[in-house]
């Protein structure tokens, strides 16, 4: 049967044509991946869904100012009060600002702080439809132009232009180090793997390809089918092709090395581990692209833009592996194993490693193992109680303090919090004057400071000056009591702002973790009922991956609070955490009871769980230490929430691993037996106590193996 399903390897010239097919494809494809910058959209009101009120605020608004106006508030500060100097430098400033070609208004101050200490001049700035990429180069010539002062004389560069540059600084290159990081990673762990000059090549070969046409595709799906890409989801892009691509390779080349021992012929060997290896990989492959395509029913643009990324680069990850790799070890031959070189009947080593004697500790005591496990598990998980995922402002979003968080601090302790990212409120022409004292008279909008109502068409527009900082949870509150009090006055009215476009980010992230966590459970559990034809085995291994989550991220918020200090998390950090550890935790169970019900058709469930841990115990090992290593690449960015997803999913897979893989599952196995198939008939197969049989089960599957062909379904 392995013949008709991967029987193309047998075929003389077929390797060679599908090398050569994957090079005229990356060679056509190349210069597209290159453009993945360039389709970027990174400003936050792309994120937002069309439902959100800032959203519409946004798009009302552009009838009085350009949607790509982006204010840059400019703060000078001198210890002991501003002096004549100083004012006189910040009006020559003031008059270089007003002298921009890509000013968008008149140029606001300086004006001075109450306690004299401070000045501030904002500067309306139109950058275009790419502002975001273009605001570090911008904001840099303000900062040289401010900082041509007097001595003693500090200038920070702030608001939404400052924070957009420092954001945007932080993604400049990041495509390039995040490859390099990745890749070095990868390079390490599979040299310690394989512990080969040359092997390790054909992996990072292969996951470089992947990689190539997975951002060529997803640049042509951004500007031909509306799909939006952010840095974030293009850096989570590169991270997950060399994780995910790496570890099916892994898993391809360990079962054609297993091959290599029981059959002579090299194309013979690759196609029994096509056809044995390839359905696990392609399940787990489609567990995982399924499993982000959940995404789409987000209402965040930024989340649901990332399921069809990330599931392009799982099944460009799949195509390439099962089909480029294969060819380039088959042409290449044995001697790409060197010095560890696979020859015809020579002795399975996994009969007596590591794993198989793990698994004979384990069948003394199956339950206790388990449900010890499984109690462990449980108690890391309460460390979700320390966890904060309400957002991070500003300042908790950088691992170190840009000056666009210096001006920030500057501008909260001299001006009212909310300087230079005000509150917008549009209402009707008729209501206006109505709305503006109920805008003016909320609490939290510092006196004085709601402008005139500016009227045109069927908008009225008015901006306001919070008294908090704008990223902060009084400013949250004050939009929300802002929004309940204007639709007393003027139910059509609408309140935005960068505080609001925030407050909104955070209601929308709150509501997909509600929606898409249950989802992604009844699609894993659905694919696993179908992989594995049965009921209680899915159950039970779902039900150890959301233990092996919830421990994952009790231990990392307990570690994010104590260990780094981190603020919080992101709202949607919760979301895709789970989505990663799930997705791509359930991938290892899939390679780990594949096997086990493979060798279960010959020997029962006890004697294959064993034979099973033994045989792919190394491999997932090593195919979770590479996911691991990728993940924590992530920690090299100088954000936050980069820094916090690397290390939950990085701790999150070894743990999968290495306790709830090899420890729990197995356990289960074990104690349960031949019952975790019910209803298919493999559950009526009696199993033989391993604890007593007179065989070591894995030395009886290496004689075997050598000999069996495909077991029967």
């Amino acid at each position: 049967m392995h013949r008709s399903i991967a029987g193309w390897i047998n075929h003389r010239f077929t390797p060679a044509i599908a090398i050569v097919f994957w090079v005229v494809v990356v060679g056509l494809l190349g210069p597209l991946a290159g453009q993945l910058t360039d389709v970027q959209e990174n400003e936050a009101e792309n994120w937002l869904p069309s439902s959100a009120e800032s959203t519409k605020a946004l798009k009302a608004a552009e009838t009085f100012s350009s949607p790509n106006m982006i204010p840059a508030v400019v703060v000078y500060e001198r210890d002991g009060g501003i002096q004549p100097a100083d004012m006189a430098a910040a009006q020559e400033d003031a008059a270089t600002f007003a002298q921009r070609d890509d000013l968008d208004g008149e140029v606001v101050g300086p004006i001075p702080s109450e306690d004299g200490e401070a000045l501030e001049i904002i500067v309306p700035l139109n950058l275009g439809a790419d502002g975001w990429n273009k605001a570090p180069d911008v904001v840099d010539d303000i900062q040289a132009t401010a900082n041509d002062g007097p001595d003693g004389l500090e200038a920070f560069v702030t608001g939404p232009a400052g924070q957009a540059a420092d954001s945007a600084a932080v993604f400049e290159g990041i495509d390039s180090t995040l490859l390099l990081a990745a890749a070095g990673v990868v390079t390490v762990l599979l040299l310690f793997t394989y512990r080969s000059p040359v092997l390790w090549l054909l992996p990072v070969i292969s996951a470089g390809v992947a990689l190539t046409v997975a951002q060529a595709v997803v640049v042509l799906l951004a500007k031909h089918a509306n799909l939006t890409v952010d840095g974030q989801s293009a850096s989570i892009l590169t991270v997950l092709v060399f994780g995910a691509g790496t570890d099916y390779a892994l898993l391809l080349v360990a079962r054609y090395r297993e091959e290599l021992r029981r059959h002579e012929s090299r194309r013979e060997a690759m196609a029994v581990a096509l056809h044995r290896a390839g359905p696990a990989i392609i399940a787990s492959g489609a567990t995982v692209a399924i499993g982000m395509l959940c995404l789409l029913l987000a209402q965040m643009t930024s989340t649901r833009g990332l399921g069809p990324v990330a599931a392009i680069g799982i099944v460009c990850g799949l195509a390439v592996m099962l089909t480029l790799l294969p060819a380039l070890l088959v042409v290449l031959g044995r001697w790409i194993f060197w010095p560890r070189i696979p020859h015809h009947r020579d002795p399975d080593p996994s009969s007596h490693g590591l794993w198989a004697g793990v698994g004979r500790r384990i069948a003394r005591a199956p339950r206790r193992v388990w449900v010890t496990t499984s109690l462990v598990l449980a108690i890391a998980s309460l460390g979700i109680f320390q966890l904060n995922a309400t957002g991070l402002s500003t300042e908790e979003a950088f691992l170190g303090t840009p000056d666009s968080v210096k001006g920030e601090k500057v501008l909260a302790e001299h001006f009212p919090g909310g300087a230079g990212a005000p509150v917008v409120v549009l209402s009707s022409p008729e209501t206006a004057d109505d709305v503006r004292a109920t805008f003016q008279a909320s609490d939290g909008i510092a006196p004085g400071s709601v402008t005139e109502p500016r009227v045109e068409g069927d908008w009225a527009y008015m901006e306001g000056t919070l008294e908090a900082e704008p990223d902060s949870d009084a400013a949250y509150d004050e939009i929300e009591s802002l929004r309940s009090d204007l639709d007393a006055v003027d139910p059509d009215a609408l309140v935005g702002g960068m505080t609001a476009v925030t407050l909104d980010i955070q209601t929308a992230s709150a509501r997909d973790n509600r929606v898409i966590i249950p989802a992604v459970l009844v699609v894993v559990l659905l694919i696993l009922m179908v992989l594995l034809r049965a009921v209680v085995a899915p159950l039970i291994l779902l039900a150890t991956v959301v233990l092996s989550f919830g421990a994952a991220l009790g231990v990392s918020a307990l570690v994010f609070r104590h260990v780094f200090d981190f603020a919080g998390t992101d709202t949607s950090f919760p979301l895709f955490v789970f989505v990663f550890l799930v997705a791509l935790g359930i991938d290892y169970n899939i390679f780990l009871m594949t096997r086990v019900r493979e060798e279960a058709l010959r020997y029962g469930t006890r004697r294959g769980a064993l034979i099973g841990l033994a045989a792919t115990g190394g491999v997932i090992t090593s195919a979770g230490l590479v996911l691991a290593g990728t993940f924590a690449v992530l920690g090299t960015l100088p954000l936050v929430f980069f820094a916090e997803i690397g290390f939950a999913v990085a701790f999150g897979v070894l743990l999968d691993t290495l306790v709830v893989r090899s420890v729990l599952v197995t356990a289960l196995n074990l104690d349960v037996g031949r019952h975790m198939w019910w209803p298919s008939p493999l559950g009526h197969k009696e199993d033989v106590d391993v604890a007593t049989g007179p065989h070591d089960p894995t030395e009886e599957a290496v004689t075997a193996g050598a000999e069996a062909g495909p077991p029967s379904p």
